[in-house]
């Protein structure tokens, strides 16, 4: 079993990493505070090739063909070098669940008209999946997609949108027959500016507070038959095929953050003193240190064998359900782990400690709750 990996990837990886700690950690602090999103970072993120890793390069992409691989390592040095999970979260979100799924399943129209702008950082996509009431119980969605002359008309709302108050465009998840569950579940690519639909303000929230979340709303919103992305009834298994790569990436960049959050924490360790001797000397600090690097390390291998999988073209529903359970549940016990070691400091805004905490509690929530995840796991075991 050979655990290295190709030169290029890990060269890659580590320009990434300087690129991030070079150009994305400004005014960090000050932003987060705010909830604002630093669209100059999107930008810079897309010239220097992030965004593209999520295209063909027929269509703005870096590669000629998706590199899963070489895109989740990428994504993890993005998450170490980078302190901004808020953007992390909007670039994973914008590459695996929309752009991702446009250039497996959509027309040659299609990607020629919506990919080549997201991988240049000018246009911005959204997910929009959940609803009001269709959160973890997804596929008794109730938005509706109704045939019409010449289209489809879209009746409903989308909530917890990742970019929804500022997105250009959005893959819209809709049902042409609530009477057949989620084999009725279709897909839409619709522009934000067609009439009848609207986005909420931005909402606050305890964590990732940089990348904008909120509400679409689609009332009388006609979009043409060109506007739907596979076929009628395809959107279980867009949104299925789509869910294994997003929680492959997105992950990935968390694994980075713990990395990161890892190798400050044992710096802080060494250096700190009380009672005449460092930190790290006391069992119940080193004993967390320890339980993060367990962490860290088991979370790896599973992300390293659902991205394997992935690009062998193999399902991986059990295990990037187990990966998800895991590494979100990871982060946020790291997290804590982290602000426990520095004791006061770590609660202090300005040690920057206490922000990845917060930005952790949603990874046990979003693309999936961890209960789900456990249910997931238990069904595919037949239980």
């Amino acid at each position: 079993m050979d655990f290295s990996w190709p030169e290029e990837y890990t060269t890659f990886k580590q320009s990434v990493i300087q690129f991030a700690q070079e150009a994305l950690n400004d005014d960090l602090i000050s932003r987060d505070h705010e909830g604002q999103f630093n669209r100059n970072n999107w930008e810079k993120c897309a010239e220097f090739g992030i965004q593209g890793l999520a295209a063909p390069k027929a269509y703005g992409g870096r590669e000629p063909e998706i590199n899963m691989l070489k895109s989740m390592l990428a994504m993890e040095g993005l998450g170490y070098g980078c302190h901004d999970n808020g953007l992390a979260l909007a670039l994973n979100a914008q590459m695996w669940t929309v752009q991702l799924p446009i250039a497996h399943f959509g027309s040659k129209e299609q990607k020629k008209k919506f990919l080549p702008g997201m991988a240049d950082g000018s246009f911005i996509g959204c997910h929009a999946v959940t609803e009001p009431e269709a959160g973890s119980d997804i596929y008794s969605m109730q938005m509706t997609a109704t045939k019409v002359d010449g289209g489809y008309k879209l009746d409903g709302s989308k909530r917890l949108i990742t970019f929804a108050p500022i997105a250009d465009m959005a893959l819209v998840f809709a049902s042409v027959n609530p009477e057949m569950g989620k084999w009725g579940i279709t897909a839409f690519l619709v522009e934000t500016n067609t009439p009848g639909v609207d986005a909420s303000p931005v909402r606050s929230k305890m964590g990732m507070r940089t990348v904008p979340i909120g509400e679409l709303e689609f009332k009388d919103c006609h979009v043409p038959e060109e506007a739907r992305l596979g076929s009628e009834g395809a959107g279980f298994s867009i949104m299925n095929h789509t869910l294994e790569f997003d929680r492959c990436c997105i992950l990935a960049s968390q694994l980075g953050a713990m990395e990161r959050q890892l190798e400050d924490t044992i710096d802080f360790a060494k250096k700190r003193k009380q009672f005449g001797q460092p930190i790290g000397k006391f069992q119940s600090v080193s004993n967390r240190i320890a339980d993060m690097k367990l962490r860290l390390e088991t979370s790896r291998l599973l992300l390293y064998k659902v991205a394997w999988l992935k690009d062998a073209g193999e399902s991986a529903m059990i295990e990037a359900a187990m990966l998800k359970l895991h590494l979100g549940e990871s982060f946020v016990e790291s997290s804590l782990d982290a602000v426990r070691c520095r004791g006061g400091n770590g609660f202090l805004t300005e040690f920057e400690v206490e922000r990845d905490l917060r930005d952790s509690v949603g990874s046990v929530l979003y693309a999936g709750t961890s209960d789900i995840q456990r249910n997931i796991i238990a069904s595919l075991l037949g239980l």
